[in-house]
């Protein structure tokens, strides 16, 4: 366990939490470098086959902790601003991309506010639940900078870039209903956390090379010309097929049992 971002694995399922409540889990220089460290494990786990990415307390995260704004910069070197290799994301957009680079499911637990950074992490994930009564806001304007946390890439196909200019202008603050309109979020439910336990455990019974196959295929396949989705599509389901995890899928599935599949 880390000082500001906490793991616990049980069931295949592994959940990450923001760890830092008395500062309602804003990021730190610190959760910048422990949330791609704490990805990396995951990344390398092939045991994990579902993340649950939650905040402790009583908000998901706030944002960027003002006070780095206090230091003037110190910190913020051309090594921390450069591509953390393999990644294609320096340190800072690795808090929220690395969650697209975990080849598992990644299902985001959101409570009282996702701002700034927050909600940059949030969109990291492949599922968003929210609380009815959380609020939203891609707030990096109030403090003269850009949204730069993968914000680009991770937002591409979940919300119209028209709203997104509106809210990145504006730095205005929405509720979950709006969020919901919109797409910024998946689905609203009084208690998101459970919600994201329940829909994690139905995940994690599922084949993980077929999961992870889907998430590789929807993260690769969906922005690119059809010769190349249709391509990605092939080599990803004939690498599947007759595979000792498919077979112990059509196996369970007549003989009406819990498959054991090995990851």
């Amino acid at each position: 366990m880390s000082s500001t971002v906490s793991v616990d694995i049980d069931a295949h399922v592994a959940h990450v939490q923001l760890n830092r409540p008395q500062k309602m889990n804003a990021v730190s220089f610190e959760m910048f470098a422990e949330l791609a460290e704490v990805g990396d494990r995951l990344i390398a786990d092939r045991s994990v086959r579902v993340v649950i990415l939650s905040g402790s307390g009583e908000n998901f995260c706030a944002g960027i902790d003002t006070s780095i704004f206090a230091s003037d910069g110190h910190g913020i070197d051309d090594d921390s601003m450069s591509p953390q290799t393999p990644s294609p994301a320096n340190l800072y957009q690795r808090a929220a991309y690395v969650w697209r680079e975990v080849p598992v499911p990644v299902i985001c637990s959101i409570h009282g506010v996702a701002f700034g950074a927050g909600l940059q992490i949030a969109l990291g994930a492949d599922i968003r639940y929210a609380s009815d009564d959380a609020r939203f806001s891609i707030m990096e304007a109030k403090w003269g900078i850009i949204p730069d946390m993968a914000i680009s890439t991770t937002a591409r196909n979940i919300v119209p870039l028209d709203r997104i200019r509106e809210l990145a202008f504006t730095a205005r603050v929405i509720g979950a209903p709006e969020a919901m309109r919109i797409g910024l979020i998946t689905q609203m439910h009084d208690d998101p956390l459970a919600a994201a336990n329940s829909i994690a455990e139905e995940i994690s019974l599922r084949s993980p090379s077929a999961v992870r196959a889907m998430k590789q295929l929807f993260d690769e396949g969906w922005s690119v010309p059809a010769a190349e989705s249709l391509a990605l599509e092939a080599r990803l389901q004939s690498a599947l097929l007759g595979g000792e995890n498919q077979r112990e899928a059509v196996s369970a599935a007549i003989e009406k049992r819990t498959p054991n599949f090995i990851d």
